[in-house]
């Protein structure tokens, strides 16, 4: 079983958001395999199953994140080298895509709050979101809309976001890497 973790905030307000980039490709994920909604009061999100797949967006907020999945992983009994956690990074420019296994947090409190739930040893897909000028703006630029340029290529970026989740249920990490990993959004081809 693989159970692949969107990070985001739950909420109309912000569900257009930088940070909610995890929600967004858990949704077509859902929407294109024809998952079908398993949630439980208990599992602190909302949680879907495809064949072998669980997918999971966690409505504790994100700096919660890690209580929801521990609580999913132990009850399906599922292996960390099977979980695949989809988040925002402000470390990559707008539109790049990065394969990780284990590693820092790198001030992401969603990932702070797995590492501490279920340790660091699972698989990241890191969505580039580009950053502010300032480290101090970094909290309203993750919690404010994709700007216009970016909304016009948004959609493509989580396809091909949905297009690596889906090859990593039946390629080795870095024939997926090579195949999927992104610079910029001028790697999709704009």
């Amino acid at each position: 079983m693989t159970l692949f973790v969107g990070l985001g905030n739950p909420g109309s307000q912000y569900e257009n958001t930088r940070h909610n980039i995890g929600f967004k490709v858990i949704d077509k994920l859902v929407d294109d395999l024809g998952a079908r909604d398993i949630s439980k009061t208990s599992f602190q999100g909302k949680l879907y199953r495809s064949a072998n797949s669980l997918f999971l967006k966690p409505t504790t907020f994100m700096n919660l994140s890690g209580k929801s999945l521990q609580t999913v992983k132990n009850f399906f009994k599922i292996e960390l080298e099977n979980i695949i956690v989809i988040h925002d990074d402000i470390d990559l420019p707008f539109g790049a895509v990065r394969f990780k296994k284990g590693g820092g947090h790198g001030g992401h409190n969603g990932l702070r709050s797995i590492d501490s739930h279920i340790t660091k040893e699972y698989l990241r897909v890191r969505v580039g979101v580009g950053k502010p000028e300032h480290k101090s703006q970094v909290s309203d630029y993750v919690l404010h809309d994709f700007n216009d340029e970016e909304k016009k290529v948004l959609q493509r970026l989580i396809e091909h976001v949905v297009k690596a989740c889906k090859a990593l249920l039946q390629e080795e990490l870095n024939e997926v890497r090579s195949k999927y990993s992104l610079k910029s959004i001028e790697g999709l081809n704009v």
